[in-house]
């Protein structure tokens, strides 16, 4: 079976962001007033599967050996079938 997936990585909390602090100061400096910026990468791909299971635990193992950094990012995953 094919799946949809879609991770989110972003840094975990009390991890400096120097993006999103970059972000932040830009808008103000463009007058728009923002609070808590934060930024998160979100990639897509599609993936065989013999279950949504097996698709999930082979996308964590991708997301601890590549995808991320676990010491500094939290990643979240959906899977979504494809019929």
């Amino acid at each position: 079976m094919k799946y949809d997936v879609e991770v989110k990585i972003n840094l975990k909390k009390g991890m400096l962001n120097p993006e999103a602090a970059t972000i932040q100061r830009a808008l103000a400096l463009l007058d728009y007033r923002v609070e808590n910026t934060d930024t998160m990468k979100t990639i897509k791909f599609s993936l065989d599967g013999s279950s949504e299971n097996s698709a999930r635990e082979n996308v964590d193992e991708m997301c601890q050996r590549l995808l991320c950094n676990p010491v500094i990012h939290d990643y979240e995953i959906k899977i979504t079938p494809i019929e």
